[in-house]
Parts: C-alpha cells; structure tokens; sequence
C-alpha cells in the first residue's frame, strides 16, 4: 500500500530535530548587563594599571642602576661602545688577533660594566632589539642625571671647601666660575702640578700667560690630590689620592653632603667604608636608606679617579 506524499512529508518533518531561533535573545535584566559590563571595564582599567605600575617599576631600576656606570665602570665611554667592542670579539674568529689600547680598554669597561650589574648580560642577550633599546635609553639617562647631579652638589660645596682650607684674601664665590682656576692664587695653589710650587712668581707667571717651560697636561697630578697638598718632589707617588679635599668630595657624591663636613683629613677614607658597614648591618634588621657607598660596596680607585676629574 502506497502512503501519500502528504502523509511522506509529514513524517519526514517529524523525525527532524528542532533548534531554537539563535538570532533571538533571552531577555535579561538591564541593571545585572550594566553590572556585567562595570566590572569588566574595571578588570581592563585594573590590568592597564599593573601594565603602567610595572613598565614605571622597570624605568626607575634601568634609571638608579645607570647612576652607577660613571662612578664604577668608565668615566667617558659610552655603553654602547663597550657592547660594540664586546660583540666584536665575539664574532672575531681569530683567537690570537691584536687589538688596540682603546679597544682593550672598551672590553675592560664592558667586563666592568658586568661586574657593576650582572644582570646587564643575560638581560641584554634575552631581550629583543626595541627592549634592549628601551633599556639602554634609560641607563643612559640615569647616566645623565648622576653627572648633572654630581656637577650640581659639588659646584658650590668645593668652592666652600677652597675657602675653608686655603682661607684667600678674597673669597672664591660659589656662583662666579670666572674667578677660579688659575685666575686664583687658592685654587690655583691646589691646581698646580705637584713638581712645581706655586709660591714662585715666575711658576705663577709661567703657567698664567701659559709659556712653554710651565705647559700643564694629562701626565702631571694636581697638587690638591696629595696629603697636605704638598708632594714630595723625590717620590711624587707618596701620599697621592689622600687629600683632605677628595676625601670630602668622595663623601659628598657617596654618602651626603653633610657627612663631608666630619671629614678630619686623614686621608686613608676609612670613616667612608665602616659606615658603609654600619649601613649594611642595620638593614639586615630594619629597612633604611643606604646611601650610594652602601649600595656599592667598595671605595674602588675609579671611585676616587671620577671625583678627581670632576
């Protein structure tokens, strides 16, 4: 017996599933969406935030970790020819390759570089090109800013210092940079190179109208280097780096300006390295402020070199 088309289509219809609208919507309530959707944008505010809190937490380090590379690496050299130089001998297949006095000098400053911040190498490596560049941007600028700072504190506390050690007729003003120098019997007694003395007219003369018998360079030590800042012509090596001045100068940049006025001048800074341990033992108890001394650990020759050069 045949069965109608109708009656086929029928029990076709029957046997399919049947799904429900999905371009329909089930109703909510318009105060639980709003809810919904506060809170969502709150989450995405809340993670935006963490995203800025730790980008600014990542500058600060980069910032105060660069305030170091001029006081304990190098005075001059900037951190990216020390990487060059590094990189190059990386590459250099050679073994037994001569290199230069400068190129020495720059894988020097790099294994320094190092040693100050030994995360800088794995970090360098690891991170990509615009976060290596991002990175090397701020140490550079804490780089900066420990110059600027350093020059800042020290441009009026030496004049000072000149004044109380040298006690000149006329005072050295901490505002004119004019009157300083040679241009001052005071700073120009302590400026002068350690083999001749000041107190000869005709050194004076010479070195004022800058004659070639009294021609100053790179290769003579300033007299206000020496204890006493007076050098023994026989052995010119005798009490270099012990001078009063640099001592207060050290103390100024690492530690405070106020603790160079307790320096009694004996030259030998050790004053700056039990208080840098004093420092280190109480923050194993509680937490304190160290200063920059503290934080290094060492008084290193480079320490003493930078403020001399400064």
């Amino acid at each position: 017996m045949s069965i109608p088309d109708s009656d086929h289509d029928c029990q076709n219809n029957n046997s399919l599933p049947s799904y429900p609208d999905i371009s329909l919507c089930v109703s909510t309530s318009p105060h639980a969406r709003a809810k919904r959707r506060i809170a969502t944008l709150i989450e995405e505010v809340e993670n935006l935030k963490q995203d800025r809190a730790t980008k600014q937490r990542k500058t600060t380090y980069y910032v105060s970790q660069g305030r170091a590379v001029r006081r304990m690496v190098a005075l001059y050299s900037p951190i990216e020819d020390l990487i060059a130089e590094n990189d190059r001998r990386c590459e250099d297949d050679e073994s037994d390759s001569e290199f230069t006095a400068e190129q020495d000098r720059l894988q020097r400053g790099y294994i320094e570089l190092t040693k100050a911040l030994p995360w800088f190498h794995d970090k360098l490596s690891n991170l990509d090109h615009e976060e290596s560049e991002e990175m090397l941007k701020k140490l550079k600028q804490g780089v900066d800013s420990a110059c600027g700072d350093n020059t800042g504190t020290l441009k009026e506390l030496v004049a000072s210092w000149v004044n109380m050690e040298c006690r000149p007729p006329s005072f050295v003003r901490t505002h004119d940079k004019h009157c300083r120098g040679f241009a001052s019997d005071a700073c120009g007694k302590l400026l002068c190179p350690a083999e001749w003395r000041w107190e000869d007219p005709v050194v004076r003369a010479g070195i004022r109208d800058r004659t070639t018998a009294f021609i100053i360079s790179e290769n003579s030590w300033p007299s206000f280097m020496y204890d006493n800042y007076e050098a023994n012509p026989m052995n010119l090596e005798h009490g270099l780096f012990k001078s009063k001045l640099l001592l207060m100068g050290f103390k100024a940049i690492f530690t405070s300006p106020s603790s160079a006025n307790g320096v009694d001048g004996d030259g030998d800074g050790a004053d700056v390295i039990e208080n840098s341990r004093r420092a280190r033992r109480r923050s194993d108890q509680a937490k304190v402020k160290m200063c920059v001394a503290s934080i290094i650990g060492t008084v290193s020759n480079k320490t003493v070199a930078m403020f001399a050069l400064i």
